[in-house]
């Protein structure tokens, strides 16, 4: 990409915000495009040992300092009673509404935790650790929210922002939270991620990253024991187009919007079906790609190379 270059446009339901590590508490950060139905937003961090107060999480209808913005979810784990619990409320003209409470808190002084927020269309849905703790229905609309503020007793090791992944199981209330992790050894480029069982049906692989500031390239193979490589997702930074590569070279081109630009965050999700791979960009459904169930059986390895910053790759 040229200098000065322009972006092609962008559908907002592709675009995802990059994560933020490390921030220092409080912390308070506008949400790009505001929040919907179908956004999720994942926590990660420790309570301290010697945490003796509180934390809140603050999902915020501006940012102003007087008048005080409206916050129409107030998420506030308490550790200072003899009966840790949590309080849900929202506030409104300065005011703050009936409180909910919530017993038997979650969790634990001096250990991780992972907190997903799922948004829907009339309720926040909160798990811990992948367990439902609370839901709380929405007392101000959700379009107003612009803006997440965290506060009080927390070590904050990164916020998320993510779409809900349209390959969630039905009979699961909440995709499994995968955490972020920032210059991990295991995540260097390129990325090599072994597949020990192959892949099966309802198995997802899970890559996000970052693209750097001058890219070049980025490939997503998948590999069986002879390092044969049956499926391969290609992004041309030259092209700006998303492809998927047969073993011979032919390539099939996406239909998507490009969004592999400098500094730009991306999730890719390929989902593994009979006789096949779904992909899902930003949370977005693209379509799939044929592939023989047997060679599917027999991949071993996720190969990620080019110019990306990796967070996570699972499967």
């Amino acid at each position: 990409m040229s200098p000065g270059e322009e972006l092609d446009p962008i559908p907002d339901s592709f675009i995802l915000q990059p994560p933020v590590f490390h921030p220092v508490v409080p912390y308070v950060m506008t949400i790009f495009g505001g929040l919907h139905a179908g956004k999720m937003v994942m926590l990660q961090g420790v309570v301290p040992l010697d945490a003796h107060s509180r934390f809140q999480v603050d999902f915020q209808c501006g940012c102003s300092l007087c008048p005080r913005p409206d916050i129409a979810f107030h998420f506030n784990p308490r550790f200072h009673t003899t009966r840790p619990h949590v309080i849900c409320n929202s506030l409104h003209n300065g005011r703050w509404q009936r409180e909910a409470r919530w017993p038997h808190l979650a969790l634990q002084k001096g250990s991780g935790f992972l907190i997903l927020f799922l948004f829907g269309s009339e309720e926040v849905k909160v798990s811990v650790n992948g367990q439902h703790f609370l839901h709380y229905r929405y007392r101000l609309p959700l379009s107003h929210v612009d803006t997440l503020g965290i506060f009080g007793d927390i070590l904050v090791e990164a916020v998320g922002f993510l779409n809900i992944s349209p390959f969630v199981e039905g009979s699961r209330e909440y995709p499994v939270g995968h955490p972020f992790l920032l210059m991990s050894p295991r995540l260097e480029v390129p990325c090599s991620h072994a597949l020990p069982q192959g892949l099966w049906p309802e198995q997802v692989i899970i890559v996000r990253g970052l693209v750097l500031q001058e890219p070049k390239h980025f490939t997503l193979s998948l590999r069986d024991q002879a390092a044969r490589a049956p499926v391969t997702l290609r992004a041309s930074f030259t092209e700006r187009t998303l492809a998927w590569i047969s073993p011979w070279g032919r390539k099939k081109l996406i239909s998507a919007p490009f969004l592999f630009y400098p500094q730009r965050f991306f999730e890719v999700l390929l989902l593994c079906q009979e006789g096949g791979l779904k992909l899902a960009l930003n949370g977005q459904g693209l379509g799939a790609t044929s592939v023989n169930q047997q060679a599917l059986e027999q991949l071993r390895e996720v190969r990620i190379s080019g110019s990306v910053q990796l967070y996570c790759v699972h499967s």
